[in-house]
């Protein structure tokens, strides 16, 4: 019999607040009863973590909703908000994808796939209908939200996009008559932005910033961003009519954008002239040094913030026209009195010339137009900032996301125009809020669980969190040295860690405090175990010494009386000097053996009475970073940095097996500690290739790969019922994989992976790489095969296949009838007898169930001889007027990339005709009622507006005028009010 094992499941991610990988939008809260909250102005975070997007409420520290799609394991890289609708959020992930969230309901809306690696940055158009996304791929790439179809892909920059905005014109500029700036056709419909596409701006670290006619779909005009080699980010003034580009060595270079002269472009038809759109104004220089990031102008304009990758982020301020006019007065008045002195010293006068009328805001300097305000120091690394718009004038709101899993929101006092002060000293800032204490400033070096499971403790470089398993919250967080190693000792009361500075440190839980530092070591202590009886433990270091310590309750006096009070104490017994470094060290469960690994690459098992040696374990090529000991004390397994797992006998130290486990150093092993399931053997191994491997040490067999991680895991615990296990990795995060009771098969798991392996080949090779001399076409359809479109497409092919001869059997018994009416009805497909529909029923039902982002990429799969059998339903589908909007989308996309071979086809000819004549009636009828609709709502639209309106008349004032001019002889006077 096939011997079957239960499969581990992740479960649940905590200890996570940011990923440095995303960045951060700040947002108003939704439903903000309390005065007192709407003035701290906190509001929500929307932050990337690994594959989900978390909210946060900021004043609080709570985490509001989590955004997970099961189906992706990609780390999110950019999130986008719509203006339009402050509910809709896009979210672009490493592997290219692109997810369209609606927040209320915490939804997927609609899923995208065009890029080839990670989504860099999106932004929405102003109506929200229209969202553009630039890749490391080098690509940009325009959606449609409405249709749910990517319409063409822009390819002009040479690297990574870094900057991404919409250019849209007032449309004042462009000669609207409608009273609402949008432009009326013919008819008197609005026609929105569809005819003004409008323009977009983008840069790269190519050091290039362009800007693309979307009506034209081509680059209008390409300037060097940056001098000093590259383009990092945009930033967009809220009116459009400037933007700021940064690169390396902290230099910001500032551009104005001609926003008439566009206008004016969208607006004509002859496109040929060489005006200049984008001109460059100056440069300022950050006083951080290193790369900018990110700059943000604040939505009102009147200030900028830019971050590079250190500890700050520099604010400016634009200043006021007044402003600048007074401080061209005052240079002018000061180089009036130089020209006096210098003047009187030559002992000639000449008068100087008055130019205070000729120069004005167009002549101002840079430097004198926007001047540093504020350096705002933060608690980490920034990774990415956004404003955050408070109810009061009088501070500004900034939220910062940090590398080191921290979310601070800073209140920084804004200038006020009436206070007139002679010093420009920067404002006193202050962090109002930090989101910090789900998750560690550090990564995660030690996890340990209580005896119940019910508890976990997570040591890191400066601190050791306590956490409930059940609830993944945090209950308590106690200040620690550099925490290399850690265990709860029995009543899981007391924890204790292990430090790369010798010490032990002795923490209680219930009061956070410190109970004890023993200077155990000289160097770091880079394991400890606790002795299976509960009453001793052993630590290992770099000092070549292994230390067995006694747990101890003494009695300590206070101080001025003489009562004592029990106190917890490690007291040192023995020592064991080995030759070098111990990097692990482990007990055997039935309390016989200790066994310890060495830097030298060996592992060496002692009695643990008598500490003599009982075997030498060789084998390793690197040194051995980790081992567990089986339930039955009958098996050691041991992981090497030469990453590989190897499974010993420890009744004579043979080496029973040795695997090639993982692609990097494998950190952790550890046996399920019981044997109820007959599971005793089983092990798991964690690396940092980013995998948590569960083998089967009896058969030496693989059972399942665990990925989820999105860095190097350095820390694994299982539980005492082996239930679940828990692991802590470099992206920060902490999760619990837990047993289901899914039977696996390692059969079918062999198979599960070369199925995937095969997929991904499969998708690489279909993608069209461009040859290495070829000239790259600047605009291309926007579309990536996957295995979704591949899986669409053979359905579409599939039901064309039993669908035609269907469709032809049932012409002919049709036929029959006529003349024999008896004619019994042909064999049918068993899928037509079971559903009962007809065959261009079911060919649509197939192509309806595809998504509207997948169909273009699924029709490409189509061979050419298939085509003339949709066209046959095509034909039908527009006789019958079925989902006429999709029968067209068919059509139309089919004719696009069959042309030559339809051209060329005689047979074709007659067949599109039909469809041609067919179409234009549905089309027309649509239109009619289309327009039939719009007059019903315009008229139903003045008749609302004539019954909102009412006529008033103000009593006191008439009966006033009545008195005074006497009954009869004036008409009371009416009011209309709307």
């Amino acid at each position: 019999m096939v011997k079957s094992y239960l499969k581990y499941e992740h479960s649940k991610t905590f200890g996570l607040i940011t990923s440095p990988s995303s960045n951060v939008l700040w947002t108003q809260d939704e439903d903000i009863q309390n005065a007192a909250l709407r003035q701290s102005g906190a509001g929500r975070a929307i932050v990337g973590a690994d594959e989900e997007v978390l909210c946060w409420d900021v004043k609080k520290g709570e985490l509001l909703s989590r955004w997970r799609d099961q189906d992706c394991v990609a780390e999110v890289t950019s999130i986008a908000r719509s203006t339009a609708d402050p509910d809709v959020y896009a979210v672009g992930y490493a592997d290219g994808s692109i997810r369209i969230w609606d927040a209320s309901i915490a939804s997927i809306v609609v899923n995208f796939n065009g890029h080839r690696s990670a989504v860099n940055i999106m932004v929405f158009d102003s109506e929200g209908s229209r969202l553009a996304s630039g890749s490391k791929d080098t690509d940009v790439i325009v959606w449609d939200l409405v249709a749910e179809v990517g319409l063409y892909k822009l390819r002009g920059h040479e690297n990574q996009i870094t900057g991404l905005h919409f250019l849209q014109p007032n449309g004042a500029m462009f000669g609207n008559d409608d009273e609402t700036g949008q432009s009326l056709t013919s008819n008197g419909v609005v026609s929105g932005n569809q005819d003004q596409p409008g323009f977009l701006l983008t840069t790269s670290k190519d050091a290039k910033i362009k800007i693309w006619d979307m009506s034209t779909q081509h680059c209008i005009e390409t300037h060097v961003a940056q001098s000093n080699g590259e383009c990092w980010a945009l930033g967009l003034s809220p009116d459009g009519s400037g933007c700021i580009t940064a690169g390396n060595d902290g230099e910001l270079r500032i551009w104005s954008i001609d926003q008439h002269g566009l206008a004016d472009r969208a607006s004509q038809i002859d496109q040929g002239s060489n005006r200049k759109y984008l001109k460059e104004r100056g440069s300022l220089q950050r006083q951080g040094k290193d790369r900018t990031a990110g700059v943000k102008f604040h939505p009102q304009g009147k200030y900028i913030a830019a971050h590079g990758s250190e500890k700050a982020i520099e604010l400016w301020r634009i200043r006021s026209e007044t402003e600048v006019q007074k401080t061209l007065a005052r240079k002018r008045r000061r180089r009036k009195e130089k020209a006096l002195a210098a003047q009187s010293k030559a002992d000639h006068f000449d008068p100087v010339n008055d130019d205070d009328k000729a120069e004005g805001l167009a002549t101002a300097d840079l430097t004198d137009v926007i001047v540093p305000y504020v350096i705002v120091r933060t608690g980490g690394k920034v990774k990415s900032v956004d404003w955050g718009q408070g109810s009061t004038s009088k501070s500004l709101h900034l939220l910062s996301a940090n590398t080191n899993n921290e979310l601070e929101l800073y209140s920084i006092p804004s200038r006020q125009p009436e206070k007139k002060t002679q010093s420009e000293e920067p404002p006193e800032y202050s962090r109002k809020f930090a989101v910090n204490m789900p998750g560690h400033r550090t990564d995660v070096r030690s996890v340990a669980l209580s005896s119940d499971d019910r508890m976990l403790a997570s040591s890191s470089n400066g601190s050791l969190k306590i956490w409930n398993v059940r609830t993944q919250s945090c209950i308590r967080t106690i200040d620690c040295g550099y925490a290399l190693c850690s265990s709860f000792l029995p009543g899981d009361k007391i924890v204790v860690v292990g430090n790369r500075n010798g010490e032990l440190e002795v923490f209680d839980i219930a009061s956070s405090t410190l109970i004890e530092t023993v200077k155990a070591h000289d160097g770091p202590i880079w394991t400890l175990h606790v002795h299976p009886d509960g009453k001793s433990m052993a630590t290992g270091s770099a000092d070549k010494t292994a230390k067995f310590f006694n747990f101890e309750v003494v009695e300590d006096q206070i101080p001025g009386t003489e009562r004592t009070s029990p106190r917890f104490k490690l007291v040192h017994t023995r020592t064991l000097k080995l030759s070098d470094d111990i990097l692990s060290l482990r007990f055997s469960p039935d309390s016989r053996l200790v066994s310890l690994s060495l830097l030298d690459n060996t592992v060496k098992v002692f009695f643990v009475d008598s500490l003599k040696l009982f075997l030498n374990l060789y084998g390793h090529k690197l040194p051995v970073l980790n081992m567990d000991i089986s339930y039955d004390s009958k098996l050691i397994v041991t992981c090497s940095a030469d990453k590989n797992v190897r499974v010993w006998g420890l009744d004579f130290g043979d080496c029973h097996k040795a695997f090639f486990a993982h692609q990097d150093s494998v950190m952790q092993v550890a046996f399920i500690p019981h044997n109820q399931d007959g599971n005793g053997h089983h092990f798991f191994s964690a690396s940092k290739d980013r995998m948590i491997k569960y083998w089967d040490g009896d058969k030496f067999e693989q059972i399942q790969k665990l990925d989820g991680h999105h860095g190097e895991v350095w820390a694994m615990t299982v539980s005492r019922t082996g239930e679940f296990l828990v692991t802590a990795s470099h992206d920060k995060s902490i999760r619990i994989w837990h047993q289901t009771d899914e039977q696996i098969f390692l059969e079918e798991e062999r198979e599960k992976e070369l199925e995937e392996l095969y997929e991904s080949t499969l998708t690489t090779s279909l993608e069209q790489h461009e040859e290495p001399g070829a000239e790259k076409a600047e605009v291309t359809a926007a579309g990536k095969q996957t295995t979704e479109t591949l899986m669409a497409g053979e359905k579409i092919v599939e039901a064309l296949e039993i669908g035609l001869p269907d469709l032809e059997a049932m012409r002919e018994w049709e036929r029959a009838k006529g003349s024999q009416p008896n004619t019994g009805p042909p064999d049918r497909h068993p899928i037509f007898l079971y559903t009962n529909t007809s065959a261009e029923a079911h060919v649509l039902n197939v192509v309806q169930r595809i998504k509207a982002a997948a169909l273009q990429d699924a029709l490409l799969v189509l061979p050419f001889n298939q085509v003339t059998a949709l066209f046959t339903f095509l034909e039908i589908w527009a006789e019958k007027q079925w989902n006429i909007p999709l029968t067209c989308r068919v059509l139309f996309f089919v004719l696009k990339i069959h042309h030559k071979q339809i051209v060329a086809s005689k047979m074709m000819r007659p067949m599109l005709d039909g469809i041609r004549q067919r179409l234009r009636r549905a089309l027309q009828r649509q239109k009619d009622e289309m327009g039939f609709n719009l007059a019903a709502l315009s008229f139903v639209g003045s008749r609302m507006k004539d019954k909102g309106s009412k006529d008033y008349v103000d009593e006191v004032l008439w009966e006033e005028e009545e008195e005074k001019i006497g009954k009869g002889k004036k008409k009371r006077g009416f009011v209309d009010v709307a």
